[in-house]
């Protein structure tokens, strides 16, 4: 049985050598960064920002694919489908969390079919509207919202932020309708051109449009104000107790990759994200880096799906509306 036993535990290592062996030696082709939403947003910001550093890094092209549509879930099962073989890797966003519950048979298993590689990191979200519209902060926003309806925009169906204004609804008892987008691209297009009232993003996706003048931050959904925008106060400071949420990015593989291929990704990642430029481009959008490992991503992704499903249960959201 000793012997047995052996013989197994020393053909396990000769498999694992050159594994590893293979491992280090990614990226071999070219490796394409799924980014399961339009170009213009968060999502696709990111994937360009690590693009661009990895492939100086690691001397080999990574090209950024946008494959938008159903939440995120049409790019994501781009990614769980793919080689699991490093040629593929994809950015999901906070939809990654709500889509098992959001849409019903889903093609692919969020927790079994993909494998977490990296939590970039979180940033809060901000309520922002055209200087066309009457509201100064939140309050105004809440106040209007009792008497009539006040449409908001983000970016889809079962995102963070139609979750977040969901939840304020409901516990507020006011009116809020969303309007979907596919994505922050096409959201931030219609704040800045003030045809939607409200717009709800990170602070990432439209800090750059406050700084420039084009549309008015009103609140931001984290417990404490963010530094990106000062003298904006919290949803919880005005009017809504208690309230926080945090959208995030996280950075996936297909099912199946070996895991020293999976530690090999993490590690070039986490190189690109110490770099000084990507840190900045990263953090002075509202980003706050993470760079958590496999196993964080995945007990993040966990506890989200278990919060945000109870939301979407409870207000009946389906893909969709």
């Amino acid at each position: 049985m000793k012997r047995a036993a052996l013989i197994t535990m020393f053909a396990a290592l000769l498999c694992a050598v050159p594994l590893a062996a293979s491992a280090q030696a990614w990226p071999t082709k070219p490796v394409k960064i799924i980014v399961p939403f339009p170009p213009g947003g968060s999502v696709d910001q990111v994937a360009r920002i690590f693009a661009a550093q990895l492939a100086t890094q690691l001397g080999q092209q990574f090209v950024v694919e946008n494959r938008s549509g159903a939440s995120g879930s049409i790019g994501t099962q781009v990614v769980a489908t793919a080689a699991p073989d490093g040629s593929t890797i994809g950015v999901v966003f906070d939809t990654h969390a709500v889509n098992p519950t959001l849409i019903p048979n889903m093609p692919f298993d969020t927790l079994k079919d993909l494998a977490p590689v990296m939590l970039v990191g979180t940033s809060p979200m901000a309520i922002v509207t055209h200087a066309s519209q009457p509201y100064k902060d939140f309050r105004d926003v809440l106040a209007a919202a009792k008497k009539e309806p006040v449409a908001f925009g983000s970016i889809g169906t079962g995102s963070l932020g139609h979750l977040a204004m969901a939840q304020v609804a409901g516990s507020q008892q006011v009116q809020l309708t969303h309007i979907p987008y596919k994505g922050g691209g096409p959201l931030m297009i219609d704040a800045i051109g003030g045809q939607v009232p409200l717009a709800i993003g990170t602070v990432f996706l439209v800090n750059p449009h406050v700084k420039g003048g084009k549309v008015r931050a009103l609140a931001v959904t984290s417990s404490k104000p963010s530094p990106q925008l000062p003298g904006v106060g919290t949803v919880a400071e005005q009017g809504v107790p208690g309230f926080a949420a945090v959208a995030w990015w996280g950075i996936i593989a297909p099912g199946g990759t070996p895991q020293p291929l999976v530690r090999r990704m993490y590690e070039e990642l986490s190189k690109a994200l110490a770099n000084p430029a990507v840190t900045q481009k990263l953090s002075e959008q509202g980003m706050e880096i993470v760079g958590g490992p496999p196993e964080e991503l995945e007990r993040f992704v966990r506890a989200e799906i278990a919060r945000w499903a109870a939301v979407v249960k409870e207000n009946r959201i389906k893909a969709g509306d």
